[in-house]
């Protein structure tokens, strides 16, 4: 059997990390700047991490959601503490197209309505309904077309008012920075005029911090910013450190209703313990604090070279707009330079690194790259 060949790949297998690091089996060091597409949140093989990971697996890797499990518990208060969501509940699933499918039910169910409003070059995943809410049709199959999903134009609330007046939508689901449109900015104001919007026609706010969330814009969720508290906020990508992960962070205005929502892995006693000690250690090592400091120096040093079209983002989530091909500049700083990227669309380089990267290691890119442009 072959696998199936759905993926570009570069021609480099790292087998093991070390903080900001990965390496090959020969020993040739990257900085990893990417951290496989924001998953890696507190470095890579750190030792609490590990410590905690190999415990737990040592002594139950998994039972199923028809028994007791303790971890889930503390998972959430732990949670609810550090993310100033103390008073939601938290629903755990393996992924953050899970997420967002469980988020759109849950509206679908709260209010009774059936349509879903997402925004224009949004991602919100790759499963049917999350797909859907995605705005691309290169990967949408007809089995996922659907009338129940409607796009309005990003930080445009006269449009999101005309759709939502119509009294059709259960939802509305934005992301806190939209990652893999190229780190593309939802401004404060919209975010507060959306949560104003929905309040009116009863619709609910879902907040997707998949990419944004976890610290990486240098508050725990990337629409505190605006100073919001959406009704539904998804979550995955940092918060196990690479073990496979969601959540749904659920307002105590939704009812729980026995068999709503289910799942076979999610929570899990292994994805509990690596979730726990990823909480651990920003705490701890002061992480979000640090994404907001190291990030913003990233953002000042990049916005004083006049050879860069365009520089956004928050914290460390950052996108560098080139004037010419960013697959060419990726492809030289990882291969002349030892340093792992990201891509989004023809023109952009993506920034997503672990969130203890150091000002050190943030100037060996902006050297290189300074060297290239």
């Amino acid at each position: 059997m072959k696998l199936f060949d759905v993926y570009s790949l570069y021609d480099i297998e790292p087998v093991r990390g070390k903080g900001s690091y990965v390496y090959t089996a020969d020993g040739t060091e990257y900085l990893d700047l990417y951290g496989g597409h924001a998953v890696i949140s507190i470095g890579h093989a750190h030792p609490l991490y590990v410590k905690a990971v190999s415990e737990q697996v040592a002594a139950l890797g998994f039972y199923s959601n028809s028994v007791q499990n303790s971890l889930q518990s503390q998972l959430a208060e732990q949670l609810g503490r550090m993310s100033g969501y103390d008073d939601y509940s938290l629903f755990l699933c393996n992924s953050g197209a899970e997420a967002n499918e469980n988020a759109i039910k849950l509206a679908s169910f709260h209010t009774g309505r059936a349509k879903v409003l997402a925004f224009d070059k949004a991602f919100h995943g790759r499963t049917s309904g999350a797909v859907a809410a995605t705005d691309n049709p290169k990967i949408q199959s007809a089995f996922n077309a659907t009338p129940n999903v409607e796009f309005a134009a990003l930080n445009d609330l006269q449009a999101v008012e005309d759709k939502l007046s119509t009294g059709d939508f259960c939802a509305v689901i934005v992301e806190g920075i939209q990652g893999v449109a190229g780190i593309r900015m939802v401004d404060d104001e919209f975010m507060r005029g959306l949560r104003e919007l929905t309040n009116k026609y009863g619709v609910v706010m879902i907040a997707d911090e998949i990419q944004s969330g976890y610290g990486r814009t240098g508050k725990f969720f990337a629409h505190q910013h605006a100073g919001v508290r959406p009704d539904i906020i998804t979550v995955a990508k940092g918060i196990a450190n690479g073990f496979p992960m969601g959540g749904v962070l659920i307002s105590p205005v939704f009812k729980a209703v026995k068999g709503m929502l289910g799942t076979t892995f999610g929570g899990n006693h292994l994805a509990c313990a690596a979730a726990m000690a990823v909480l651990d250690v920003m705490e701890s090592e002061r992480l979000v604090e640090n994404a907001s400091e190291v990030g913003g120096y990233i953002i000042d040093r990049l916005k004083q070279l006049p050879e860069l079209k365009e520089v956004r983002g928050r914290g460390l989530m950052i996108g560098i707009e080139l004037n010419g091909d960013a697959s060419d500049v990726r492809r030289r700083l990882l291969f002349d330079h030892h340093i792992f990227t990201g891509g989004a669309g023809a023109t952009t380089v993506r920034l997503l690194p672990a969130l203890g990267i150091t000002k050190t290691q943030a100037d060996i890119f902006i050297n290189a790259l300074k060297e290239m442009i």
